[in-house]
C-alpha cells in the first residue's frame, strides 16, 4: 500500500458498529500489515457499543499474516462503500477493477424532505400486518418471523423465530384474532418490537439456503434523516413492495429484485445499494442476505409504532426500474440545434494518416493470411513514431501503443527492429512506441477495453493498434448484433483516450478479387461498415515475365551497389566510364563485365549477393490496397510489393495492369487457358519430334522429311507447317532444320 495515503484519515468514514466480526478483524489486520500501531485500531473500535478494553491488543498479537494478506486496499474500499471519495476523484486501478457508471441521479443537496404521516389513533395494526403479508407473499409461502429476543451487552437481539406456517394460514388467523397479534405470532417485548423475514422459506429453517424465492431485498439506513430517506426512495422510483417505519430512526424499504437465483440476487442487491449510496442513502450493508429480518408492521417498539407507510410505490418491477436507471444515466450527450453552431463549427480532428484517417477514429486492415498484415501494422507504428510515410501516406508524429495479442515477446520486439532496418529509418523516436505483450493473456474485448483505458489514459497516445482482433472477439463473428457490441468497445477506447484505434482482420474463404473491398472481411458486414477507414489488401498474381523483370532489377541493384562502394573493389576499374546507362539496366551485361574485370574474391562476393537477391524476388508477393473511407475521398488503388519484412510501393507501375484472379473476365480466362494448353502441346510435340529425329539421322547427320512424317504418323505437309521454312523456322529447331532433307 502506498503510505502517502494515511489510512487513519479514512477510518472515520467506517462505522465499527456497522461492521460484522470479520470486517472488524480485517481492519485490524490491514492496519498491522501497513505498519500502523494497535492504538489506531483500538481507538477506532471504541466507537462500537460492543467494544471491550484490551480485546484489540489480544487479537493484534495473533495477526501473523497469511498467503492472501489483508492490505490497506480493504480499508480504502470500505471507506468508499461508506461514501468517501478521493480528493482528486481518481486513482490507479488494479487489473480486476472495473469502470462503472456513476449512477448519481439526484442532487443530494437539493432533495427536499418528504413528511411521513403517522397513522395516529386510526391505526389498525392487524390490518397493517395482513396488508404486508398479502403484498409480499403467496398464500402457500412459508413465512419466517421472530417475536422472542435475548440481550447481549445491553442490546436486544432476535432469536431464530418460527417458519412453520404459510402466509394464508397467518392471514386467516389474524382475521379472527380480534386485534390480538400476539395470539397469532406469539407475545413480544413491547420495548423491543418484533421482526419478519421478507422472502419466503421452505419451512425447514431460516438461513439463506432455506429461501425458496429471491423476491425482495431490504434497504435500510440509520444515518439518513427519516423524511429525507422517504423522499430519496420515492425520487429514485425504487420498486418498493412495502415501506415500513421501524419505530426508531429508519425506514425499511422492501424492494422487488425478483432474482432467479442466489448469485443473481447478490448482483442485484449490490447494484441496488450502489444506486442508493450514490444518491444519498447510506445503506446498512449488513442487510444483504435474502433471509434477513426486517421490522414487522403492526407492532409497538419502545412506545413507537412499527407501521406500514405505503405499498407498491415506484416502478412496477426490477427490470422496469433498472432500465429507467440506465436510461437516465446513459451518459449520452444532449440534443443540439444546428443553428446554434452553424457559425462556429467545432474543429475537425487532425489527420493521423493524411487522406485516410483522423485521430480518435477507427481503421480496419483486412486481408488474407500471409499478406504481412502484422508487419504492415508494425510499419504503421514506426511511421507514426517517426512521422514518416506509410503506404505512400504521410503520418502525424506522436505516441503509439501496439497491443500484441499473437506473437511471443522476443519475436515482436525483433520485428520492430527488422522493420526499422529494412526501411533504413533511424530510430530517433522509438520512445514514442509502447508495446503491450498479451500473448496467452488476452481476454475478450469487453473486458480488455477498460483495462486498456486505465493503462493508457495518461500516456497521450494518438493511436492504439490491436493485432489481431480474432484473439479478443466476443461472440459469433457472423452475428450482426454481437459484432456491433464488439465494435462498440473500440468506440469506448477512442472516446476515452481520444486516440485512433487500428486493428486487422482476416478475409473470408475463397477468391476475393470479384468482391467489393468492404465485403471481403470474414464474418458480419459490421466489420466493414463500422470503422471510419477500411484498408483492404488483395494479392496480385505475378507473371513469369514480371518476376524475370524484377529479378533483373534486383540483380542490377546488387551489382551496382557493390561497384558503387569504393571499399569493396580489390582492383581499380572505372566502370562508370566503361558501362553505358543501358548496360547498367541489364543484369547479364553487368555480370559479363564483372567477370572480365574483377578478381575472383569480388566475383564471389557479387555472386553471393546475386543468389540472395534472386531468392528474395522468388519469395516476394504483390498486393493491391483499396480503401473505403468515411472522412476522405476514395483514393486510387495502391500497388505494393511485400518483401519480407516490409511493404514498399510499386513506383514504376509494374503491377498496375495485373488483375486479381477473380477479376479477370471469362473470355480472358479462356484465352489464357488456351495459351497454356497450346504451350503444353508444343512442348509435347517438340519432345516427340526430337525422339523421332534422333532415331532417323543418317551418317551425314541428315533426316528425310518423309521418314520423319511416317515415324510421327503425320503427313509431310504437317511436318513442314510445324517446322516452318527458312527464316520462319522455330528458333529451337534452327539447327535441326538445316539437317532435314526433303
Amino acid at each position: 500500500m502506498d503510505n502517502q495515503m494515511d489510512l487513519r484519515e479514512l477510518l472515520p468514514y467506517i462505522n465499527p458498529a456497522a461492521c460484522d466480526y470479520q470486517k472488524w478483524i480485517d481492519v485490524g489486520m490491514a492496519l498491522k500489515l501497513e505498519g500502523y500501531s494497535v492504538n489506531v485500531w483500538d481507538e477506532w473500535s471504541r466507537n462500537d457499543h460492543r467494544y471491550h478494553p484490551g480485546e484489540c491488543f489480544k487479537k493484534w498479537n495473533t495477526f501473523h499474516g497469511n498467503s492472501i494478506p489483508v492490505t490497506g486496499a480493504t480499508i480504502v474500499q470500505m471507506a468508499k462503500d461508506a461514501g468517501w471519495t478521493p480528493a482528486d476523484y481518481g486513482h490507479e486501478l488494479d487489473w480486476n477493477d472495473s469502470i462503472s457508471r456513476d449512477y448519481e441521479i439526484l442532487d443530494k443537496d437539493w432533495v427536499e424532505a418528504r413528511e411521513i404521516h403517522d397513522p395516529g389513533d386510526q391505526w389498525n395494526p392487524v390490518s397493517d400486518l395482513i396488508r404486508y403479508l398479502e403484498t409480499l407473499f403467496d398464500s402457500t409461502d412459508n413465512v419466517g418471523y421472530v417475536t422472542e429476543s435475548w440481550e447481549k451487552d445491553g442490546k436486544h437481539l432476535p432469536s431464530k423465530g418460527n417458519w412453520d406456517r404459510t402466509a394464508g394460514q397467518l392471514i386467516q388467523e389474524l382475521s379472527k384474532c380480534n386485534g390480538d397479534i400476539g395470539s397469532v405470532f406469539g407475545d413480544y417485548n413491547p420495548d423491543v418490537g418484533a421482526w419478519i423475514r421478507f422472502n419466503p422459506l421452505d419451512g425447514k429453517g431460516c438461513k439463506n439456503d432455506n429461501v425458496t424465492d429471491f423476491r425482495y431485498a431490504l434497504v435500510e439506513s440509520d444515518e439518513t434523516d427519516l423524511e429525507k430517506q422517504n423522499a430519496i426512495i420515492r425520487e429514485l422510483e425504487l420498486p418498493v413492495a412495502c415501506l415500513v417505519h421501524s419505530g426508531k430512526k429508519s425506514i425499511h424499504a422492501i424492494v422487488k429484485v425478483e432474482a432467479p437465483n442466489y448469485e443473481e440476487y447478490r448482483k442485484r442487491v449490490d447494484y441496488l445499494y450502489n444506486v442508493c449510496k450514490r444518491n444519498g442513502i447510506k445503506v446498512d450493508t449488513q442487510n444483504k442476505n435474502p433471509s434477513r429480518l426486517s421490522r414487522m408492521p403492526g407492532i409497538m417498539r419502545a412506545g413507537k409504532k412499527q407501521y406500514l407507510i405505503d405499498t407498491n410505490i415506484g416502478k412496477a418491477s426490477w427490470d422496469e426500474w433498472k432500465e429507467w436507471i440506465e436510461d437516465i444515466n446513459d451518459d449520452l450527450p444532449d440534443l443540439e440545434g444546428l443553428s446554434s453552431v452553424w457559425d462556429d463549427l467545432p474543429e475537425l480532428a487532425p489527420p493521423l494518416i493524411h487522406g485516410v484517417l483522423r485521430q480518435g477514429h477507427k481503421m480496419l486492415i483486412a486481408g488474407p493470411s500471409k499478406a504481412g498484415k502484422s508487419f504492415l501494422l508494425i510499419e504503421l507504428c514506426c511511421a507514426i513514431a517517426e512521422g514518416h510515410k506509410w503506404a505512400g501516406f504521410q503520418c502525424a508524429q506522436g505516441k503509439v501503443l501496439y497491443v500484441n495479442l499473437e506473437l511471443d515477446r522476443a519475436s515482436c520486439l525483433h520485428r520492430f527492429k527488422d522493420v526499422y532496418k529494412a526501411h533504413h529509418w533511424n530510430p530517433e523516436n522509438i520512445k514514442n512506441i509502447d508495446i503491450w505483450n498479451l500473448r496467452g493473456r488476452s481476454v475478450p474485448m469487453d473486458k480488455l477495453a477498460p483495462k486498456l483505458i486505465r493503462r493508457a489514459e495518461k500516456q497521450h497516445y494518438i493511436a492504439i493498434v490491436l493485432d489481431p482482433i480474432y484473439k479478443v472477439i466476443t461472440g459469433d463473428e457472423n452475428s450482426a448484433d454481437q459484432m456491433a457490441n464488439f465494435c462498440n468497445q473500440f468506440d469506448k477506447v477512442c472516446t476515452e483516450l481520444n486516440a485512433a484505434v487500428i486493428y486487422c482482420h482476416h478475409h473470408s474463404k475463397g477468391a476475393q478479387g470479384g468482391k467489393k473491398s468492404m465485403d471481403r472481411a470474414s464474418g458480419s458486414g459490421v466489420f466493414a461498415r463500422d470503422p471510419d477507414a477500411l484498408i483492404d489488401l488483395i494479392e496480385l498474381e505475378t507473371t513469369e515475365a514480371l518476376l524475370k523483370q524484377e529479378e533483373n532489377k534486383a540483380v542490377c541493384n546488387v551489382i551496382l551497389g557493390y561497384l558503387g562502394s569504393d571499399k569493396n573493389l580489390t582492383v581499380s576499374w572505372d566502370w562508370k566510364e566503361e558501362l553505358s546507362q543501358d548496360d547498367c539496366l541489364n543484369a547479364n551485361t553487368l555480370q559479363e563485365a564483372c567477370k572480365k574485370r574483377l578478381k575472383a574474391v569480388d566475383q564471389f562476393n557479387i555472386d553471393s549477393l546475386i543468389t540472395e537477391a534472386r531468392k528474395r524476388v522468388e519469395a516476394r508477393t504483390a498486393w493491391r490496397i483499396e480503401g473505403t473511407l468515411r472522412e476522405f475521398p476514395k483514393f486510387p488503388p495502391i500497388d505494393l510489393w511485400f518483401d519480407y519484412p516490409v511493404h514498399y510501393m510499386d513506383d514504376v507501375g509494374s503491377l498496375k495492369d495485373i488483375n486479381p484472379e477473380s477479376e479477370k473476365s471469362s473470355v480472358q480466362k479462356m484465352i489464357e487457358a488456351n495459351k497454356e494448353r497450346s504451350k503444353n502441346r508444343n512442348v509435347e510435340t517438340f519432345n516427340k519430334f526430337m525422339v523421332a529425329f534422333d532415331g532417323l539421322v543418317d551418317e551425314d547427320g541428315k533426316v528425310l522429311m518423309q521418314d520423319l512424317a511416317d515415324q510421327m504418323e503425320v503427313d509431310v505437309k504437317t511436318i513442314g507447317a510445324w517446322l516452318g521454312t527458312g527464316k520462319k523456322a522455330r528458333k529451337d529447331l534452327k539447327k535441326v532444320f538445316e539437317k532435314i532433307r526433303k
